[in-house]
């Protein structure tokens, strides 16, 4: 690793202490927690009594710092609900985990202070900054636009081969592999994030904000340029970055939005927000083989489908592993791994859910699907699905979409993003806010909001309607 990683890492929070106070708050978290995401080096620095300093909690904890230091009114207005209940049993697990398996108190308190620094942290910001439709059309524009700044970066390490990282922070390099596994077609982008299934899953997710915003007229241009063709090139940029996983789940939940356009219904919605439970009931109880998914995958490459397919049957060993202490799980270093008899480490973990099972035991794993789908839940039954066409609720729509993707993507991954924590929480409080001003009614004319209001962003003239709360 070069000199520039713990610039970096260790002069991140100053600079996030410098946008808190340039510009407003809601809008500084955003840019914090997007741009750090991309930027900052995949690499992190044990401290005593701490959790890793990574990119992540380096983020979490500066933009901590500075809603104390410049909004922290807006931190003691926070209430707990009910609907917070599953996150904060997924921050008090470990605790559990870590006594029924003997480890001790300080092993579990380290283990709360580790796991809510990871994502109570980020749902309590989401749930402080973001309140009303227009928070949430922010956010999304913001990742589209972190998508766009990405672009360039990703084409030309498709053409040149990953080496960004290696180039600026002194971290990768690239295998023969990179170049050679879809030929001609260029190499995987790494670009900052040291993996190129973060790429890709971030230009999912920038993509899916680009389609529904252009679709739905939210977002009309963008420097000038128009929507259409920017969402077009970030489309483009995702293509090439050839993950197959992320391009699965950027056709489901383009599908999904598209359906509710089509049907005027929240069935597809809700079949979506079920997959992911109804896929970890399945595997835990070995109902399933998962084998279709191996064989749908081997028509599109055959070596994803044998990625795939080792990944499986690392789940079944993991899995079974797990249910000899189902409750509270085994916890921490390593306890859930398999291993043969003289010690080596047979396992691999790739999604978090098997890793969630295996540390923390069912309760964890129930506790962490409530946190991150009873928001989307919560906010489909506020606004059903035959209102996300229209452009004010668009916005969040589609990042209820992409935090129920994300609990799917867990299933074959284990790649944390605060991103989606924050929108959670704040999916939250959207879904129970006790009053909404952006009343809207379906007429003959179609659908009506209320009187025009000033936005930050350029907006289809009929749909410029008061999107505050």
């Amino acid at each position: 690793m070069s000199i520039m990683v713990p610039i970096a890492l260790f002069g991140w929070i100053p600079v996030i202490l410098l946008v808190f106070a340039s510009f407003p708050p809601r809008r500084a978290m955003i840019f914090c927690f997007v741009f750090g995401w991309l930027f900052l080096p995949p690499a992190g620095y044990e401290i005593p009594g701490f959790p890793d300093y990574t990119k992540v909690t380096a983020t979490t904890f500066g933009v901590l710092l500075a809603i104390i230091l410049f909004d922290w009114q807006q931190l003691l207005s926070i209430r707990c609900r009910l609907f917070d209940m599953p996150m904060i049993c997924w921050c008090l697990c470990p605790f559990a985990s870590s006594i029924s398996n003997g480890l001790g108190v300080y092993d579990g308190l380290s283990a709360i202070f580790e796991q809510t620094s990871k994502w109570g942290l980020p749902y309590l910001i989401g749930r402080v900054y973001l309140r009303n439709l227009n928070d949430f059309r922010e956010v999304a524009i913001i990742l589209f636009l972190g998508g766009l700044v990405y672009t360039p970066f990703c084409l030309w390490e498709i053409r040149m081969s990953p080496q960004l990282g290696r180039y600026l922070y002194g971290i990768g390099g690239v295998g023969i592999e990179y170049f050679n596994e879809f030929g001609k077609w260029g190499s995987r982008p790494r670009v900052f994030m040291g993996n190129a299934l973060i790429v890709g899953t971030f230009m999912t997710a920038a993509s899916l904000m680009g389609i529904w915003l252009w679709k739905t007229r939210c977002l009309t241009s963008l420097w000038g340029l128009s929507a259409a063709s920017l969402t077009l090139l970030l489309l483009i940029t995702t293509l090439l970055c050839k993950n197959l996983g992320a391009l699965a789940l950027l056709a489901l939940g383009t599908a999904a939005l598209f359906s509710t356009k089509r049907l005027h219904s929240s069935v597809v919605i809700y079949l979506l927000i079920l997959a992911s439970p109804l896929y970890m009931s399945l595997r835990i109880t070995g109902k399933w083989s998962a084998t279709p998914l191996v064989n749908t995958a081997a028509i599109i490459h055959e070596q994803r489908a044998s990625s795939l397919q080792f990944r499986l049957n690392n789940e079944d060993l993991l899995a079974a592993k797990a249910l000899q202490r189902p409750v509270f799980g085994w916890g921490r270093w390593g306890r859930a791994r398999v291993y043969r008899e003289d010690g080596k480490d047979i396992s691999v973990t790739d999604g978090l859910w098997v890793i969630a099972l295996g540390n923390t035991g069912v309760v964890g794993l129930v506790t962490l699907t409530m946190a991150m789908l009873l928001p989307p839940v919560m906010f489909l039954r506020r606004y059903p699905a035959r209102t996300w066409v229209h452009p004010a609720i668009a916005p969040a729509a589609a990042l209820a979409v992409l935090v129920t993707l994300y609990m799917i993507d867990n299933l074959f991954n284990d790649m944390l993003n605060p991103i989606y924590v924050v929108t959670a929480g704040g999916l939250a409080r959207l879904a129970t806010a006790q009053t909404t001003s952006c009343v809207i009614r379906q007429s003959q004319q179609g659908w009506v909001p209320q009187p025009t209001a000033n936005l930050t962003f350029p907006m289809d003239p009929r749909c410029q309607g008061q999107m505050t709360q």
